[in-house]
């Protein structure tokens, strides 16, 4: 029972990590993005179909109020983004909360949180591929009168057999991201320029129809409908770690990893407010309960009825097109880098490690992640797994917190370009605000994710404690040492 515990337990030293990724991008991953540029990739992360579709359900819960909902889930993301910050500079290496989990709470905690993490990337891209056949028939129709059958373009279970266009936007962005991280950026940018753009423009029209009126009974549910509405808005801020997963691939990390954090919550928390603000005063807030239950996109209507036209909700439509193309080109990437550093590790296979020499991109692994999720968008009614994508960011995130205090401890004196103010008080409330989030999602959900870490655990158990790179070191071979810490092979 010792040397089990020994082996969950086994922390990667921060010095090798970041020996492995190499100041220069040695690790075969290279350095090409700035502030702007990796910010751009946390707006994309965060502002995906969410906002377009969460007022019709949490308005009802909260009323006006829901403005409320949308600071508190902002001030536990911002609680969050705190922890992310002062590791980000501490290990600025791929892999995000995994990485930092393996340097703090040991091999095993680390393992079942890059699990986690795929419930957030990998689940929520196939969720949100789902509805993109959706939305480009409602442009393609309203623009040349033509869409695609039900039974290729409408999710199984919901009409459809094979959902070809969730298929098709997984792989496009799969074959975007194999052919290199400056590309994919520079797309990405347009992209978020577009649905930012799409977003001020409904609320510019919004606002022309402004009565305050609406926000006369503020929470008719008091305090327990804003945290309600909260635990449902909270998935809107999910994505905004996808920024630390580039640790290896942007210049000055130490750096630019934390700033590009912050400005991107703050950008996203700004505009949320905006649009639920000219939403709300738009329409009475019982409207938006009866306009989700009769499945209507709620900002598309808004813009038909203060209006009266329809194009309006077709370019909010086609914003919609433009959002989930890019979070699915985020949430891909980010899922890669999760699976490289694992690899890197020992606790999956070694082709997801392997470089191409010329792209210097994880091109094996970026196949697989994205055959997989495009299987999952178009072969699985994904109803069931969608709330778990909210359960693995919070738990996701209070492991961060547990991360700052322990190395806190353990590694005192490791290098830090940013400290966690009103420590250990920013992190426990981060922790212990995440798990009231947690505590307000549904039973089944729970459940499921149960579940989901039992099957984590038999593949560790299996696979990755066998052939973990820390098992070599203990193990104390020439062989192995070189193994955990030998340069990628490129283009292998």
């Amino acid at each position: 029972m010792g040397r089990w515990a020994s082996q969950l337990c086994r922390r990667k030293p921060l010095d090798a990590m970041i020996e492995e990724a190499g100041a220069d991008g040695s690790g075969g991953l290279r350095r090409t993005m700035g502030l702007g540029q990796l910010t751009l990739i946390g707006i994309s992360s965060v502002i995906g179909t969410g906002i377009f579709f969460v007022l019709g359900t949490s308005v009802p819960k909260a009323g006006p109020s829901v403005i409320l909902a949308f600071v508190l889930a902002a001030v536990v993301a911002g609680l969050g983004a705190l922890c992310y910050v002062e590791l980000a500079g501490a290990v600025p290496v791929a892999g995000s909360t995994y990485s930092y989990a393996y340097a703090s709470l040991g091999e095993g905690a680390a393992y079942l949180v890059a699990w986690c993490l795929v419930l957030e990337y990998g689940v929520a891209a196939s969720t949100v591929a789902v509805s993109w056949g959706q939305y480009l028939n409602e442009v393609t129709g309203e623009l040349f009168g033509f869409t695609l059958p039900d039974a290729i373009s409408q999710p199984p279970g919901a009409g459809g057999l094979v959902n070809v266009p969730a298929l098709v936007v997984v792989l496009l962005c799969s074959l975007l991201l194999a052919r290199g991280t400056r590309e994919s950026a520079a797309v990405n940018s347009v992209m978020v320029a577009v649905k930012v753009g799409v977003l001020v423009f409904f609320a510019a029209i919004a606002f022309t129809a402004f009565d305050s009126g609406h926000f006369a009974d503020f929470a008719p549910h008091g305090m327990t409908g804003v945290g309600l509405a909260a635990s449902g808005v909270f998935f809107t801020y999910i994505g905004f770690d996808t920024v630390a997963t580039a640790s290896e691939e942007v210049r000055d990390p130490r750096r630019t990893i934390p700033l590009a954090l912050l400005l991107t919550l703050a950008a996203v928390t700004a505009l949320y407010i905006l649009v639920s603000v000219a939403a709300l005063g738009a329409q009475p807030s019982a409207r938006f309960g009866e306009q989700a239950e009769a499945g209507e996109a709620v900002l598309a209507q808004i813009l038909r009825d203060v209006t009266g036209a329809g194009w309006p909700a077709l370019i909010l439509s086609a914003g919609v097109v433009v959002s989930i193309f890019s979070v699915v080109l985020v949430s891909l990437y980010g899922q890669t880098r999760i699976v490289f550093s694992m690899a890197r590790d020992g606790l999956v296979p070694q082709v997801f490690r392997r470089v191409d020499r010329k792209r210097h991109t994880p091109v094996h692994n970026t196949w697989f992640v994205g055959a997989l999720v495009g299987g999952l968008a178009a072969f699985v009614p994904l109803q069931y797994l969608a709330d778990l994508t909210s359960m693995g960011t919070l738990i996701a995130f209070v492991a961060v917190a547990a991360a700052v205090v322990v190395l806190r401890r353990i590694a005192p004196d490791a290098p830090r370009s940013y400290r966690v103010p009103l420590y250990p008080v920013v992190p426990v409330l981060s922790a212990l605000s995440c798990l009231y989030l947690a505590w307000l999602l549904p039973g089944v959900t729970w459940t499921l994710f149960g579940c989901w870490l039992l099957l984590a655990a038999v593949l560790y158990l299996g696979f990755g404690r066998r052939n973990s790179a820390l098992r070599g070191t203990e193990a104390g071979t020439e062989e192995q040492r070189d193994a955990a810490t030998a340069d990628v092979e490129a283009g292998a």
